[in-house]
This record gives structure tokens, C-alpha cells and sequence, in this order.
């Protein structure tokens, strides 16, 4: 009996393992696949997730994201742009300051730009987005930031309550190499299912928290 039951257990530790791992993996391709997908209906407004920042320079990851943007906004995806991200302790200015800053010097009118300087990971940062399109009577966003971060952003900016599509920049350090965005989707992958499985976020490198 011993053995039979031990035999059951091999089996039954096995069968979840596999399950574990085909999940990691189809999670992994989708995030994959929504990486290369670009979607840019007519919105509300584009929403920039914000990146790091020096004292208020933009980070080559958040210049790149920033520029999309501003590509986006020239073409008439939506008339407003949105910089969301908070701010680290000692920082001056907010990841959203420096983005609206930085759209601003390159001619993107003030008027056409809303910095929300909340949030510390991407879950808190949509929410305080969705919460602005609330109160403005705005519905639909279309998402900017890195390829690999797509799927989990659109993911948490509809489950806050908002239409949301995704156009991912292509450009920055975290498209460079393969053995970039490799790493990007294993981390972006671990991201997505600890949301999935407890609706909450992580703190992390650019386009993980």
C-alpha cells in the first residue's frame, strides 16, 4: 500500500509540475505574441507608463516610450497625453513630471498633456489613470510602453475599468538584444501570473512592477 500510495504521489507532484510549466510557457508566448502586436484606435488619450528618471531627465527606457507617444499624438490617436509614476524618496520630480516636461520641450503643447505622478509599480499607476478618466469622462486609452510589459498593462488598465489597446515602443534598451527581451519576458511572465493568481503587482526593473 505504502508504495502504491507512493507511486500516486510521484504521479500527482509530476502532473502539477507539467501544469505549472505549460502555463509559464503559453503565458510566456502570449506575452510574445501581444509584444508584436500595435494597436492605435482613435482614444481618449494615450497613457505613457512611466520609467525612471534623473532629476528629471528621462531614462533611455522612458525616452523611448516617450517618443511613441509623441509619434502616436502627431498621428491623432487621441488628443491628450498622459505620463503616469510617482516618485522615489529624495527624488524632485515625479516619473509623470518628467515626462510632461520632456514632451513639452519637444513641442507637444501643454495643453494637450496631463502628468499623474502616482504610483510605484504599473497596478497603481492605472488606477490612478483610470481614476483621472473618471473624473473626466474619458473611457479609452491606448497603452505606451515596452513591448514586454504590454500584456500585463492592458491586462490591469481593463480590469481598472478602461478600454485599453496597447503600442508598445519599439526602441530603447529593453528591445536591443535577444538575450534582453528574453529575460524581459521570463520576468514580465513571473509578473503576470503572481497578478493573475493574487490581483496584486511588484515592484521591479522597468516594465515589471
Amino acid at each position: 500500500m505504502a508504495a502504491v500510495a507512493g507511486r500516486l504521489v510521484v504521479r500527482v507532484l509530476g502532473a502539477a509540475v507539467t501544469a505549472a510549466l505549460l502555463l509559464a510557457a503559453s503565458t510566456a508566448s502570449a506575452i510574445w505574441w501581444i509584444a508584436r502586436q500595435d494597436a492605435r484606435p482613435t482614444s481618449d488619450a494615450i497613457v505613457v507608463l512611466g520609467s525612471a528618471q534623473y532629476n528629471g531627465v528621462p531614462s533611455s527606457i522612458f525616452e523611448a516610450r516617450l517618443e511613441h507617444a509623441r509619434e502616436l499624438y502627431e498621428e491623432g490617436v487621441a488628443p491628450v497625453i498622459v505620463t503616469v509614476g510617482g516618485k522615489a524618496t529624495g527624488d524632485a520630480f515625479s516619473e509623470a513630471e518628467a515626462g510632461r516636461d520632456y514632451l513639452a520641450q519637444t513641442g507637444v503643447p501643454t495643453d494637450a498633456l496631463l502628468a499623474v505622478p502616482e504610483g510605484v509599480d504599473t497596478l497603481e499607476s492605472v488606477r490612478a489613470v483610470a481614476a483621472e478618466f473618471d473624473a473626466r469622462n474619458w473611457s479609452s486609452a491606448v497603452l505606451v510602453s515596452d513591448p514586454w510589459h504590454a500584456m500585463r498593462a492592458e491586462r490591469m488598465t481593463e480590469d481598472a475599468g478602461l478600454d485599453a489597446w496597447s503600442s508598445p515602443t519599439r526602441q530603447g534598451p529593453a528591445v536591443q538584444t535577444r538575450a534582453t527581451q528574453f529575460r524581459y519576458i521570463m520576468r514580465e511572465t513571473a509578473a503576470y501570473l503572481l497578478y493573475r493568481a493574487t490581483g496584486e503587482s511588484v515592484a521591479g526593473a522597468p516594465g515589471i512592477g
